[in-house]
């Protein structure tokens, strides 16, 4: 279901002739929802049982919505604020219950289920797309399955005892600020990449196809770093991890601005997704399921400030600046990549100082 949202959504609003700042706009509705939600639920709902089962069920509704709203850009704004929301309640669960039942070093063998799912999409979508309503299709058996297995998912979860006697309202960004602005600005420097990617290397002369090809081998690269991460993560300290795979992210949007139309350096590119994607992922929430009491609470949080409001800004950003400069999206996409290490760095140090 991702696959096709990220992959070839923006391509299909692209051909019905939706405008950069518009397919901007529209990746910004589903991440500002995510970060808005964590702050509903820390101070007005409890994160329930009840509340992940409404989530998953409003996925397949929001899917048919697609249908009937894609060719007014004021309708389907409103349906990915609406999608935004029901993923930002189901996805801090499902992570949530996986780390409750497997740990941080087998976590990755079940995520790479995932990126197997995205990589299949990219393979048989990218043959075969050929109009918005292809697209939509898939989107909507994709979100059908993943409500059906959400449903039977929701049997496992369970109320942990750090969840049950921890008080949400008690959960403080602050005291680990440094972490959670380098978590911003690091998924704010992928904004670009989501939208535009698939856009900006077929107007430097790609093949639709062969772009798909980019997106899957970078989906095998993550694959296969989530099969075999683990003793990573038992050897080697988990801020040292983020910072390893936050800085590979600087030079691969440095490649993708200033070398898109040479094949192997954009696949060298690809290929480090596997750090900055998959490894930075799994550090990055067992470093906060580490961190927090609050575990489901924290979950969202991390999807809200990084996918969420970095999300959404860089979504929004990159639609600006792509209408000017698409080589400039990646330029300043490597920028913000560069700040999120400096402020993960100041955060190290506030760690070893013990100031927090």
């Amino acid at each position: 279901m991702v696959g096709v949202y990220v992959i070839f959504m923006p391509k299909v609003l692209n051909d019905l002739s939706y405008s950069p700042v518009e397919i901007g706009a529209i990746y910004t509705a589903s991440p500002l929802m995510r970060f808005l939600l964590p702050f509903v639920f820390k101070y007005f709902v409890k994160l329930t049982h009840k509340v992940f089962i409404i989530s998953l069920l409003s996925v397949t509704f929001i899917s048919l919505s697609f249908f009937v709203t894609i060719n007014n850009f004021w309708l389907f704004l409103p349906i990915n604020l609406l999608y935004g929301a029901a993923m930002g309640v189901a996805l801090p669960f499902v992570e949530t219950i996986s780390l409750q039942h497997i740990g941080k070093e087998r976590y990755g063998k079940v995520r790479l289920w995932g990126s197997i799912g995205f990589a299949l999409i990219a393979f048989v979508l990218g043959k075969v797309l050929n109009g918005a309503f292809i697209a939509l299709v898939f989107f909507f058996i994709t979100a059908l399955f993943t409500t059906l297995l959400g449903l039977f998912l929701a049997q496992f979860e369970k109320e942990s005892q750090q969840d049950q006697s921890s008080n949400e309202k008690s959960f403080s960004l602050l005291k680990y600020w440094g972490f959670w602005v380098s978590v911003f600005l690091f998924q704010f420097s992928f904004g670009g990449f989501y939208n535009f990617f698939t856009i900006y290397e077929t107007s430097n002369g790609l093949a639709l196809d062969v772009v798909s090809y980019l997106w899957i081998f970078g989906v095998v690269c993550e694959i296969v770093m989530l099969q075999f991460q683990g003793p990573l993560l038992q050897k080697y300290p988990l801020l040292l991890l983020l910072e390893i795979t936050t800085f590979s992210a600087i030079l691969r949007w440095i490649i993708v601005a200033l070398f898109p139309q040479n094949l192997w350096l954009i696949l060298l590119s690809q290929a480090s997704h596997a750090l900055s994607f998959a490894l930075y992922y799994t550090a990055a929430i067992a470093y906060v399921y580490r961190l927090y009491t609050q575990k489901k609470l924290a979950q969202q949080f991390f999807l809200g400030i990084g996918f969420g409001l970095g999300g959404a800004l860089g979504a929004i950003v990159s639609g600006i600046i792509y209408k000017y400069s698409p080589k400039g999206v990646f330029l300043f996409e490597a920028f913000m990549a560069l700040l999120s290490f400096l402020f993960l760095l100041i955060h190290q140090k506030r760690v070893k100082n013990a100031k927090i």
